[in-house]
């Protein structure tokens, strides 16, 4: 296939009635389309009206004419090449300078204006923690960088990178948690023809995963927890009452329990859609459905907000005035109001102190797992897409939590 070149105004990402880069779009082969800016901004009108038309009015003809230019310079450095096409090459003459020195910066910085856009403040602020980290290990002592180029981060500078965060006290979890989103911008860049596919550098690196051990309490535990006499209406009382109405409700995170609204209850049971899952699936995200029992019930009474109206949210944690950044601070707020009351109270009855809202989800799917429930239905009734998501949990749990299934296994009282 020979190597062919168009120009297109790519607004997936843009409004109605606002400006759209115009990209080159080289076709290399029929599985390998690369893409480049070309530094121009047009309504689509304008592209319309001078690229796409065959005879373009007065006002559009030197719009044309520019446009043109770019495809027929990409078409001569293409056959000048006889027949050996070289993408560097094309690149650094089509282009100039080399894609190589461009800064991860900007690219950061545009995303996680996108983000924000999109009411996804939560990721927009993981990509933020993510760039300042980077750039803090890329500068001086006390003094970060202000730019990182694609070139620099090398499979040497992201190992360094890895035994600077050890060193300065962040986990292996934490460090997996800052180089996901600068692998997820160089995707970006690179499908986008912002830089060379050379550059990448995760095909050698491996970001850590870590191995943190997923927390459960037992059933002594639980129990011990739950029947704790508490002065009614205190704190310790409220964040233990949250605590377990996520740990009834499939392990509910407490984010999707801030966002919970009336609509959302039904006679027999209440659905939700996991937040955190919304916007990173392509598949239609699918409901979790959860029994409505007589302890959730009674905690939807004594907390739930007034009117009773559908749109109403059903707890006071957040409001309708709120925007996406708000919403994530007040959600952010009541954990650790819940996680801080309820490690007093953890100290009080001699349980683990580092309990908090992680441990309601595994939890549920620990007692999940020893009531014998099957891994398909524990993995519907945590939202994880995937089934491998759900076994990870079972990767996690801790050795006395296997060995006490093992043994109900020659159970046969």
């Amino acid at each position: 296939m020979a190597v062919k070149v168009n120009l297109y105004l790519d607004e997936r990402k843009i409004e109605k009635g606002e400006k759209a880069p115009v990209k080159l779009r080289l076709y290399m082969s029929r599985t390998d389309i690369r893409h480049y800016h070309t530094g121009r901004y047009l309504l689509a009108e304008q592209f319309d009206e001078s690229y796409l038309a065959t005879k373009p009015k007065k006002a559009y003809k030197d719009l044309k004419i520019a446009l043109d230019g770019i495809v027929v310079k990409a078409n001569t450095i293409i056959s000048k090449m006889d027949g050996v096409f070289v993408l560097a090459k094309f690149e650094r003459e089509m282009f100039g300078a080399p894609l190589s020195s461009m800064d991860v910066v900007p690219h950061y910085r545009n995303y996680i204006t996108e983000l924000t856009k999109n009411e996804r403040a939560g990721t927009a602020s993981n990509y933020a923690l993510s760039i300042k980290s980077l750039l803090a290990f890329a500068g001086k002592v006390k003094q970060p960088a202000t730019s990182l180029s694609f070139a620099s981060v090398t499979v040497d500078f992201l190992n360094r990178y890895e035994k600077w965060m050890v060193v300065e006290g962040k986990s292996k979890t934490t460090v997996g948690i800052y180089l996901r989103p600068l692998r997820a911008i160089f995707n970006q860049a690179i499908e986008e023809g912002s830089i060379v596919a050379d550059l990448y550098p995760f095909k050698k690196y491996k970001i850590p995963t870590g191995q943190n051990i997923k927390k459960a309490l037992d059933k002594s535990e639980l129990k011990k927890l739950y029947t704790a006499e508490l002065q009614p209406s205190s704190y310790k009382e409220k964040a233990r009452d949250f605590w377990f109405f996520s740990y009834q409700c499939n392990g509910m995170n407490f984010r999707d329990i801030a966002e919970l609204k009336y609509k959302d209850i039904h006679k027999k049971s209440f659905s939700f859609l996991r937040h955190k899952t919304l916007y990173t699936t392509k598949d239609k995200p699918k409901p979790i459905i959860v029994p409505l029992t007589e302890p959730i019930r009674a905690m939807i009474e004594r907390y739930g907000t007034k009117p009773i109206v559908p749109d109403n949210y059903v707890f006071p944690i957040l409001n309708k005035s709120m925007n996406e950044t708000e919403k994530m601070r007040a959600n952010q707020n009541f954990i650790r109001f819940v996680n801080q009351h309820l490690q007093k109270l953890a100290k009080d009855l001699e349980l683990d102190t580092n309990i908090s809202t992680y441990y309601a989800r595994h939890t549920f799917t620990t007692s999940a797992i020893r009531s014998g429930a099957k891994m398909e239905l524990i993995q519907e009734s945590l939202g994880h897409h995937s089934l491998s998501t759900t076994q990870n949990y079972w990767a996690g749990f801790e050795d006395d939590v296997k060995q006490g299934i093992a043994d109900k296994l020659m159970d046969f009282g």
